[in-house]
C-alpha cells in the first residue's frame, strides 16, 4: 500500500513539473483543431504544413539558442540586428561566387565571434545582458544600413534560397506523389531521438536523479515521435522534405543532447539555477556564460543565411523582431523568467504554436494588427502562468 502511495506521489509530482511543456503541445494541437474549423481545414493540409514550417524555421533556429541564453537567465535583444548584418554579409560573399558552403560556414563564425565580443563584455566585465544586447541591437543595425547603403542586395542567382526554401528528396524515392526521403528522414529523427533519451535516462538513474514511471517515459516518447512522423508525413504528400528542415534538425537534436547529456548542458541549468551556488561548487560560471552567447551567435549567423535565402535577399530592415518571437518562443515553450528552467523542445513547441496562431489569423484574413494583440496576450498569459506555477510550488 505504501509503495502505491510513493509511485502516485511520484507521478502526481511529474506531472507537476512538467505540466507547462505537456500543456503546451496540447495547446499547439487544440489551435489547429479550432483554426481548422475557422478556415475549413485548409491550415491542416501538407501544402500549409509545410508553409507554416519553411516560414517560422529561422526564428526556430534562434529560440534554439535564445532558450539556453534564458536558461542562464540572460536575454538577448541583439539577434534580429545580427541576423540582419550577417544576413546582408553573407550575400556579399555569395555573389563574389565563394559557393553555399563557405558562405553559411564564414556566417556562422562571424555570428560567433559577435557572440564573443558581447559574451565577454557580460560574462567577463560584468554588464548586464540587457543593456550589452541592447547596445549590440543599435550597433549591428547601423553596421547594416552603413554596409547596404540603405539598399536591398540581390542576390546572383537562386542557388542562395535552396537552403530556405529547396527541398532535399532523393531522386527515385518518389512513388505515386509520396516523397518517401521526407518519411526516412523522420524515422532516422525518431530513432535518434529514442536513443538519446534513453542513454539520458540511464546516466540520470546512474546518478541517482529521479526519473518518470516507465509507462509515463514510453508514452513521451511515443507522442513525440508520433508528432515528428505526422509532420514528415505531411512533407511527404506535398513537395518533400524541406532543406531547412534537415538543418532545423540537426540543429534541435545536437543542441537537445547538448543540454540532456553533456556536461556543458548541466552546468548551463546549474549557472541559471543559482549561479553563485554553481561558482562555489568548481564550475566557472563567467566561461559557461561567455560560451552560450558564442553558440546564440553561431546560431544568428545560421539563421541569417535561411532568412536570407526565404526572402532571396539582404534587406537593410530584414530582422524586424526575430528577437522578440524567439524570447516569446522560449517563454511560450517552458523557459522560466527566473532562469535555469528549459528545453530546446518545449522551445520549439513554442515557436510552433506562434507559427500557428500566425498562419491561421492570416487564413481568415486578420489583420497583422489583431495578430499583434494575440501574440502579446499569449506571451503574457505564459510568463504569468510561469510565475503562478512557481510561486505555488515554493519555488518563487
Amino acid at each position: 500500500m505504501g509503495d502505491t502511495s510513493t509511485n502516485t506521489a511520484k507521478v502526481r509530482t511529474l506531472i507537476k513539473n512538467n505540466i507547462r511543456n505537456y500543456s503546451m503541445i496540447l495547446m499547439l494541437a487544440l489551435i489547429m483543431i479550432v483554426f481548422s474549423f475557422f478556415t475549413k481545414g485548409v491550415n491542416l493540409n501538407s501544402r500549409n504544413f509545410t508553409n507554416i514550417f519553411i516560414q517560422n524555421s529561422y526564428i526556430l533556429l534562434l529560440a534554439v539558442g535564445m532558450v539556453q541564453v534564458i536558461i542562464i537567465g540572460n536575454i538577448d535583444l541583439s539577434v534580429g540586428s545580427v541576423c540582419a548584418f550577417i544576413g546582408a554579409i553573407s550575400a556579399m560573399l555569395y555573389n563574389t561566387g565563394i559557393g553555399m558552403v563557405a558562405t553559411l560556414v564564414v556566417s556562422i563564425i562571424i555570428g560567433m565571434a559577435i557572440g564573443a565580443f558581447q559574451g565577454s563584455w557580460i560574462a567577463f566585465l560584468k554588464v548586464p545582458a540587457f543593456i550589452v544586447t541592447l547596445a549590440g541591437q543599435l550597433l549591428f543595425r547601423g553596421l547594416t544600413y552603413i554596409i547596404t547603403n540603405v539598399t536591398p542586395i540581390t542576390l546572383m542567382d537562386d542557388g542562395f534560397k535552396q537552403i530556405a526554401s529547396g527541398m532535399a528528396n532523393i531522386p527515385g524515392l518518389q512513388i505515386g506523389g509520396l516523397y518517401y526521403t521526407s518519411l526516412l528522414a523522420g524515422a532516422f529523427v525518431c530513432i535518434v531521438f529514442v536513443v538519446m533519451e534513453i542513454q539520458s535516462r540511464r546516466s540520470k538513474i546512474k546518478n541517482g536523479f529521479e526519473v518518470a514511471p516507465t509507462g509515463f517515459y514510453l508514452l513521451k516518447l511515443l507522442i513525440i515521435s508520433a508528432l515528428v512522423m505526422g509532420l514528415t508525413w505531411k512533407f511527404a504528400t506535398y513537395r518533400g522534405l524541406p532543406t531547412v528542415a534537415i538543418v532545423l534538425g540537426i540543429t534541435i537534436l545536437g543542441f537537445n543532447f547538448l543540454l540532456g547529456n553533456t556536461v556543458m548542458g548541466r552546468y548551463i541549468y546549474a549557472v541559471g539555477g543559482n549561479a553563485r551556488s554553481a561558482k562555489l561548487s568548481g564550475i566557472n560560471s563567467e566561461l559557461v556564460v561567455f560560451l552560450v552567447h558564442v553558440i546564440m551567435g553561431g546560431i544568428c549567423g545560421l539563421a541569417a543565411v535561411v532568412s536570407t535565402g526565404y526572402m532571396n535577399s539582404a534587406l537593410p530592415q530584414a530582422g524586424n523582431n526575430f528577437e522578440l518571437d524567439a524570447i516569446a518562443a522560449s517563454f511560450i515553450g517552458g523557459a522560466s523568467a527566473s532562469g535555469g528552467i528549459g528545453t530546446v523542445i518545449g522551445a520549439i513547441v513554442g515557436g510552433l504554436v506562434m507559427g500557428a496562431i500566425n498562419n491561421g489569423m492570416s487564413l481568415m484574413n486578420i489583420g497583422a494588427p489583431w495578430q499583434y494583440v494575440v501574440k502579446a496576450s499569449v506571451l503574457l498569459l505564459a510568463v504569468f502562468y510561469d510565475i503562478y506555477t512557481r510561486r505555488k510550488s515554493g519555488l518563487g
